[in-house]
């Protein structure tokens, strides 16, 4: 294993030499190589959830190039190498188990996810000020997927003792953010629908964090319902020799209804 290690972070370094390298490759930076790394890891996700584990094997390779890619970039300004990358998870993730390289003993996993944060949060503090401290938000990406970063962003208010004790009351909330939508738009205020709208995606969060559920993976999930069931809709008036926009929309509705009933039975 340490050899092909050894010969990736070679072929990286060759691929980066400024007269004897790939053009494109002495071309990219940090910046540039961005959407890529987040691209290898959304196909790292796709063959998980699809179970082709040989294409998993596969895009892994992809995501570690961009380590490498990363490495070695700054490497080349004096950074850092890709062997105190490996260095610094190794400390932090013996840091983050004290119950397992240490003495520590937890009862439960809420107590385990108690030192977990905690341990984060001791992290952040020892960061420069302007990276970590000031806020119990600070270190959340900007750039994560809405979803994503908005539970996050609960979940560290949670943490700090912002949040509700049960889930009745964000039952009401939901409620509540969804009048508020239906207000504005009777009042035809469209900078106000998106504000309201925002609110009620926020909470319907909150509620998926209360509930257990990742939020993500659920409308991942339901996309791919509603992608079945409209293929479904789409068959079948193509079988009927018209378009959709042909269609009555209480037609369309019924298909929906059973697409429902049919897609539901074949999927068991």
């Amino acid at each position: 294993m340490l050899a092909h290690t050894s010969k990736l972070l070679q072929i990286m370094a060759q691929l980066r030499h400024p007269e004897e390298g790939c053009p494109w490759d002495r071309e990219q930076d940090f910046y540039s190589l961005i959407p890529y790394t987040i691209e290898e890891a959304y196909e790292v996700a796709d063959a998980i959830e699809r179970n082709d584990l040989e294409d998993l094997r596969c895009e892994l390779g992809d995501l570690l190039l961009q380590v490498v890619f990363h490495a070695q970039l700054a490497e080349e300004q004096g950074l850092f190498d890709f062997e105190q990358v490996a260095e610094g998870i190794c400390e932090k993730l013996i840091r983050r188990h004290p119950h397992v390289f240490g003495n520590d003993r937890f009862e439960n996993d809420e107590q385990r996810r108690q030192a977990w944060e905690a341990a984060k949060a001791k992290e952040r503090q020892s960061k420069k000020p302007d990276q970590g401290q000031g806020s119990a938000l600070s270190g959340i990406a900007v750039n994560l997927p809405a979803l994503v970063q908005c539970e996050k962003i609960q979940n560290r208010a949670a943490s700090h003792g912002f949040d509700w004790p049960e889930v009745l009351p964000v039952f009401a909330k939901v409620h509540e953010e969804l009048e508020e939508v239906k207000e504005a738009w009777q009042a035809a205020d469209q900078a106000q629908i998106q504000e309201e709208i925002g609110d009620l995606l926020l909470v319907a969060v909150n509620l998926a964090r209360h509930l257990k559920v990742n939020p993500e993976i659920a409308l991942k999930e339901s996309n791919k319902k509603f992608s079945r069931r409209f293929q479904y809709i789409e068959e079948s008036v193509r079988e009927s020799g018209r378009e959709m926009r042909d269609c009555r929309l209480e037609e369309l509705d019924a298909l929906w209804d059973e697409a429902k009933r049919v897609l539901k039975t074949t999927s068991r």
